[in-house]
Protein backbone atom coordinates (compact mmCIF):
# COMPACT_ATOMS: atom_id res chain seq x y z
CA UNK A 1 0.00 0.00 0.00
CA UNK A 2 2.74 2.39 0.52
CA UNK A 3 4.12 1.96 -3.20
CA UNK A 4 1.04 2.34 -4.42
CA UNK A 5 0.76 5.69 -2.64
CA UNK A 6 4.23 6.49 -3.83
CA UNK A 7 3.67 6.15 -7.16
CA UNK A 8 0.21 7.77 -6.78
CA UNK A 9 2.28 11.16 -5.46
CA UNK A 10 4.72 10.86 -8.02
CA UNK A 11 2.29 10.69 -11.00
CA UNK A 12 -0.05 13.60 -9.13
CA UNK A 13 3.19 16.18 -8.87
CA UNK A 14 4.18 15.27 -12.37
CA UNK A 15 0.25 15.82 -13.67
CA UNK A 16 0.36 19.20 -11.72
CA UNK A 17 3.68 19.82 -13.23
CA UNK A 18 2.55 19.78 -16.92
CA UNK A 19 -0.77 21.25 -16.08
CA UNK A 20 0.95 24.35 -14.57
CA UNK A 21 3.49 24.63 -17.76
CA UNK A 22 0.50 24.98 -20.09
CA UNK A 23 -1.33 26.98 -18.58
CA UNK A 24 -0.64 29.76 -21.09
CA UNK A 25 -2.59 30.67 -24.16
CA UNK A 26 -0.18 33.35 -25.76
CA UNK A 27 0.42 32.31 -29.39
CA UNK A 28 3.18 30.42 -30.89
CA UNK A 29 5.57 31.94 -32.84
CA UNK A 30 9.49 31.50 -33.07
CA UNK A 31 10.42 33.70 -30.49
CA UNK A 32 8.48 31.27 -28.25
CA UNK A 33 10.69 30.74 -25.34
CA UNK A 34 10.76 27.90 -22.28
CA UNK A 35 10.74 24.52 -22.72
CA UNK A 36 6.73 24.01 -22.90
CA UNK A 37 6.48 26.52 -25.58
CA UNK A 38 9.79 27.20 -27.45
CA UNK A 39 10.57 23.23 -27.62
CA UNK A 40 7.61 20.74 -27.29
CA UNK A 41 4.39 23.03 -28.46
CA UNK A 42 6.56 25.33 -31.07
CA UNK A 43 7.90 21.83 -32.54
CA UNK A 44 4.39 20.34 -32.61
CA UNK A 45 3.01 23.51 -34.64
CA UNK A 46 6.34 23.36 -37.01
CA UNK A 47 5.29 19.79 -37.85
CA UNK A 48 1.41 20.32 -38.39
CA UNK A 49 2.15 23.31 -40.73
CA UNK A 50 5.10 20.74 -42.64
CA UNK A 51 2.28 18.25 -42.96
CA UNK A 52 0.41 20.47 -44.41
CA UNK A 53 2.79 21.90 -47.26
CA UNK A 54 1.96 17.91 -48.63
CA UNK A 55 -1.75 18.53 -49.51
CA UNK A 56 -1.50 22.34 -50.78
CA UNK A 57 -1.25 23.44 -47.31
CA UNK A 58 -4.35 22.27 -46.60
CA UNK A 59 -3.92 22.63 -42.40
CA UNK A 60 -7.20 20.57 -41.91
CA UNK A 61 -5.04 17.86 -42.96
CA UNK A 62 -2.09 18.50 -41.63
CA UNK A 63 -3.61 18.83 -38.34
CA UNK A 64 -5.33 14.99 -39.03
CA UNK A 65 -2.28 13.10 -40.49
CA UNK A 66 -0.33 14.91 -37.15
CA UNK A 67 -3.11 13.61 -34.88
CA UNK A 68 -2.85 10.11 -36.14
CA UNK A 69 1.00 10.26 -36.39
CA UNK A 70 0.44 11.05 -32.32
CA UNK A 71 -1.55 8.02 -31.42
CA UNK A 72 0.54 5.69 -33.94
CA UNK A 73 3.57 6.38 -31.24
CA UNK A 74 1.81 6.68 -28.08
CA UNK A 75 -0.07 3.37 -29.18
CA UNK A 76 2.63 0.85 -27.37
CA UNK A 77 1.39 2.58 -24.24
CA UNK A 78 -2.07 2.40 -24.33
CA UNK A 79 -1.45 -1.33 -25.86
CA UNK A 80 0.33 -1.91 -21.85
CA UNK A 81 -2.61 0.16 -20.36
CA UNK A 82 -5.58 -1.97 -22.22
CA UNK A 83 -3.61 -5.49 -21.38
CA UNK A 84 -3.45 -3.66 -17.35
CA UNK A 85 -6.88 -3.28 -17.33
CA UNK A 86 -8.46 -6.17 -18.63
CA UNK A 87 -6.15 -8.41 -15.85
CA UNK A 88 -7.89 -5.96 -13.44
CA UNK A 89 -11.21 -6.66 -14.72
CA UNK A 90 -10.61 -10.18 -14.80
CA UNK A 91 -9.92 -10.31 -10.71
CA UNK A 92 -13.25 -7.42 -9.84
CA UNK A 93 -15.17 -10.53 -8.72
CA UNK A 94 -13.13 -11.97 -6.56
CA UNK A 95 -12.06 -8.43 -5.45
CA UNK A 96 -15.96 -8.08 -4.36
CA UNK A 97 -16.04 -11.18 -2.56
CA UNK A 98 -12.72 -9.87 -0.62
CA UNK A 99 -14.60 -6.62 -0.02
CA UNK A 100 -17.68 -8.42 1.35
CA UNK A 101 -16.26 -10.75 3.12
CA UNK A 102 -14.13 -7.99 5.50
CA UNK A 103 -16.43 -5.59 5.64
CA UNK A 104 -16.23 -4.10 9.16
CA UNK A 105 -14.30 -1.05 8.97
CA UNK A 106 -12.10 -1.21 12.02
CA UNK A 107 -8.82 -1.12 11.73
CA UNK A 108 -7.83 -5.70 11.94
CA UNK A 109 -10.40 -5.89 9.27
CA UNK A 110 -9.25 -3.53 6.79
CA UNK A 111 -5.66 -4.80 7.08
CA UNK A 112 -6.32 -8.15 6.61
CA UNK A 113 -8.49 -6.60 3.25
CA UNK A 114 -5.44 -4.96 1.99
CA UNK A 115 -3.66 -7.85 3.01
CA UNK A 116 -5.69 -10.46 0.71
CA UNK A 117 -6.33 -7.78 -2.16
CA UNK A 118 -2.21 -7.43 -2.81
CA UNK A 119 -2.20 -11.08 -2.57
CA UNK A 120 -4.64 -11.12 -5.20
CA UNK A 121 -2.84 -8.70 -7.12
CA UNK A 122 0.30 -10.73 -6.93
CA UNK A 123 -1.42 -13.98 -8.08
CA UNK A 124 -3.41 -12.31 -11.03
CA UNK A 125 -0.29 -10.60 -11.89
CA UNK A 126 -1.49 -6.90 -11.60
CA UNK A 127 -0.25 -3.82 -10.40
CA UNK A 128 -2.94 -1.25 -9.29
CA UNK A 129 -1.01 1.83 -10.53
CA UNK A 130 0.31 0.13 -13.82
CA UNK A 131 -2.68 1.32 -15.77
CA UNK A 132 -2.55 5.03 -14.84
CA UNK A 133 1.17 5.18 -15.84
CA UNK A 134 0.67 5.83 -19.56
CA UNK A 135 -2.13 7.93 -18.73
CA UNK A 136 0.18 10.23 -16.85
CA UNK A 137 3.11 9.81 -20.20
CA UNK A 138 0.54 10.60 -22.87
CA UNK A 139 -1.26 13.42 -21.82
CA UNK A 140 2.06 16.33 -22.01
CA UNK A 141 2.22 14.62 -25.22
CA UNK A 142 -2.00 15.13 -26.27
CA UNK A 143 -1.68 18.50 -24.51
CA UNK A 144 0.95 19.80 -26.60
CA UNK A 145 -0.60 18.72 -29.72
CA UNK A 146 -3.98 20.39 -28.71
CA UNK A 147 -2.10 23.48 -27.84
CA UNK A 148 0.08 23.35 -30.53
CA UNK A 149 -3.77 23.44 -32.84
CA UNK A 150 -5.03 26.25 -30.44
CA UNK A 151 -2.48 28.59 -29.89
CA UNK A 152 -0.91 28.72 -33.79
CA UNK A 153 -2.94 31.74 -36.02
CA UNK A 154 -1.74 30.36 -39.31
CA UNK A 155 -3.33 26.67 -38.08
CA UNK A 156 -6.45 28.80 -37.30
CA UNK A 157 -6.91 30.73 -40.28
CA UNK A 158 -7.27 28.13 -42.80
CA UNK A 159 -10.04 26.08 -44.55
CA UNK A 160 -10.85 22.66 -44.93
CA UNK A 161 -13.87 21.36 -46.19
CA UNK A 162 -16.92 23.00 -44.90
CA UNK A 163 -15.07 24.90 -42.08
CA UNK A 164 -13.06 27.99 -41.58
CA UNK A 165 -10.50 26.70 -38.72
CA UNK A 166 -10.27 29.67 -36.98
CA UNK A 167 -14.15 29.78 -36.22
CA UNK A 168 -17.03 26.80 -34.52
CA UNK A 169 -18.40 23.95 -36.84
CA UNK A 170 -21.71 26.32 -38.27
CA UNK A 171 -23.73 23.01 -38.87
CA UNK A 172 -22.40 21.46 -35.83
CA UNK A 173 -21.39 18.47 -37.86
CA UNK A 174 -17.91 18.04 -35.80
CA UNK A 175 -19.25 18.48 -32.42
CA UNK A 176 -21.79 15.24 -33.23
CA UNK A 177 -18.68 13.51 -34.55
CA UNK A 178 -16.56 14.29 -31.41
CA UNK A 179 -19.36 13.18 -29.27
CA UNK A 180 -20.26 9.92 -31.11
CA UNK A 181 -16.79 8.39 -31.19
CA UNK A 182 -16.69 9.20 -27.83
CA UNK A 183 -19.57 7.81 -27.08
CA UNK A 184 -18.42 4.51 -29.24
CA UNK A 185 -14.81 4.29 -27.46
CA UNK A 186 -16.38 4.25 -24.12
CA UNK A 187 -19.41 1.64 -25.02
CA UNK A 188 -16.84 -0.30 -26.49
CA UNK A 189 -14.15 -0.07 -23.45
CA UNK A 190 -17.12 -0.78 -20.86
CA UNK A 191 -19.14 -3.83 -23.06
CA UNK A 192 -15.93 -5.61 -22.44
CA UNK A 193 -16.16 -5.80 -18.29
CA UNK A 194 -17.54 -8.87 -16.54
CA UNK A 195 -19.35 -6.00 -14.28
CA UNK A 196 -20.91 -2.67 -15.07
CA UNK A 197 -21.44 0.30 -12.03
CA UNK A 198 -23.75 3.22 -11.80
CA UNK A 199 -20.07 5.00 -12.15
CA UNK A 200 -19.28 3.42 -15.42
CA UNK A 201 -22.39 4.17 -17.45
CA UNK A 202 -22.52 7.25 -16.17
CA UNK A 203 -19.19 8.41 -17.78
CA UNK A 204 -19.91 6.08 -20.98
CA UNK A 205 -23.38 8.51 -21.21
CA UNK A 206 -22.00 11.74 -19.57
CA UNK A 207 -18.41 12.18 -21.69
CA UNK A 208 -19.96 12.16 -24.99
CA UNK A 209 -22.55 15.11 -24.17
CA UNK A 210 -19.86 17.03 -22.35
CA UNK A 211 -17.55 16.69 -25.10
CA UNK A 212 -20.34 17.50 -27.71
CA UNK A 213 -21.25 20.79 -25.48
CA UNK A 214 -17.53 21.90 -25.10
CA UNK A 215 -16.81 21.40 -28.77
CA UNK A 216 -19.79 24.13 -29.75
CA UNK A 217 -18.16 26.34 -28.79
CA UNK A 218 -14.21 25.81 -29.87
CA UNK A 219 -12.60 26.28 -33.31
CA UNK A 220 -13.18 23.89 -35.75
CA UNK A 221 -9.42 23.36 -35.72
CA UNK A 222 -9.91 21.59 -32.36
CA UNK A 223 -12.83 19.73 -33.28
CA UNK A 224 -11.11 18.26 -35.99
CA UNK A 225 -8.47 17.28 -33.76
CA UNK A 226 -10.80 15.38 -31.08
CA UNK A 227 -13.00 14.08 -33.87
CA UNK A 228 -10.12 12.33 -35.31
CA UNK A 229 -8.32 11.20 -31.83
CA UNK A 230 -11.76 9.88 -30.41
CA UNK A 231 -12.51 7.83 -33.99
CA UNK A 232 -8.77 6.66 -33.87
CA UNK A 233 -9.56 5.62 -29.96
CA UNK A 234 -12.85 3.81 -30.86
CA UNK A 235 -10.50 1.83 -33.62
CA UNK A 236 -7.89 1.09 -30.97
CA UNK A 237 -10.96 0.16 -28.48
CA UNK A 238 -12.25 -2.31 -30.85
CA UNK A 239 -8.53 -3.96 -31.95
CA UNK A 240 -7.16 -4.13 -28.51
CA UNK A 241 -10.38 -4.45 -26.20
CA UNK A 242 -12.81 -6.45 -28.85
CA UNK A 243 -15.43 -7.06 -26.51
CA UNK A 244 -16.85 -9.98 -28.22
CA UNK A 245 -13.77 -11.77 -28.55
CA UNK A 246 -13.55 -10.69 -25.09
CA UNK A 247 -16.92 -12.18 -23.98
CA UNK A 248 -16.08 -15.15 -25.61
CA UNK A 249 -13.36 -15.80 -24.64
CA UNK A 250 -14.72 -15.50 -20.86
CA UNK A 251 -17.40 -17.93 -21.64
CA UNK A 252 -15.08 -20.40 -22.52
CA UNK A 253 -13.07 -20.03 -19.14
CA UNK A 254 -15.89 -20.49 -16.94
CA UNK A 255 -16.97 -23.24 -19.44
CA UNK A 256 -14.05 -24.73 -19.21
CA UNK A 257 -13.47 -24.38 -14.98
CA UNK A 258 -17.53 -25.47 -14.80
CA UNK A 259 -16.39 -28.84 -16.87
CA UNK A 260 -13.30 -29.58 -14.56
CA UNK A 261 -15.58 -28.77 -11.46
CA UNK A 262 -17.79 -31.41 -12.84
CA UNK A 263 -14.66 -33.92 -13.57
CA UNK A 264 -13.62 -33.81 -10.34
CA UNK A 265 -16.85 -34.15 -8.60
CA UNK A 266 -17.73 -37.27 -10.73
CA UNK A 267 -13.97 -38.85 -10.15
CA UNK A 268 -14.71 -38.30 -5.63
CA UNK A 269 -18.10 -39.92 -6.47
CA UNK A 270 -16.74 -42.77 -8.81
CA UNK A 271 -13.66 -43.47 -6.28
CA UNK A 272 -16.82 -43.46 -3.22
CA UNK A 273 -17.95 -46.18 -4.86
CA UNK A 274 -15.21 -48.03 -5.34
CA UNK A 275 -14.27 -47.96 -1.52
CA UNK A 276 -18.07 -49.38 -0.89
CA UNK A 277 -17.21 -52.09 -2.73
Amino acid sequence: MKKFKKYFSLASILGLVFFLSACSNKPITSHSTGLWDGVIVLNFSRAIIWLSKFFGNNYGMGIIIFTIIVRIIILPLMIYQTRSMKKTQEIQPELKKLQKKYSSKDTETMQKLRTEQQKLYAEAGVNPVAGCLPLIVQLPILWALYQGIWRTDILKSGHFLWLQLGHKDPYFIMPILAALFTFISSWLATKSQPEQNGMTKSMTYGMPLIIFFMALNIPAAISIYWVVTNLFQAGQTLVLQNPWKIQKEREEKQLAEKQRKHAVQKAIRKAKRSRRK
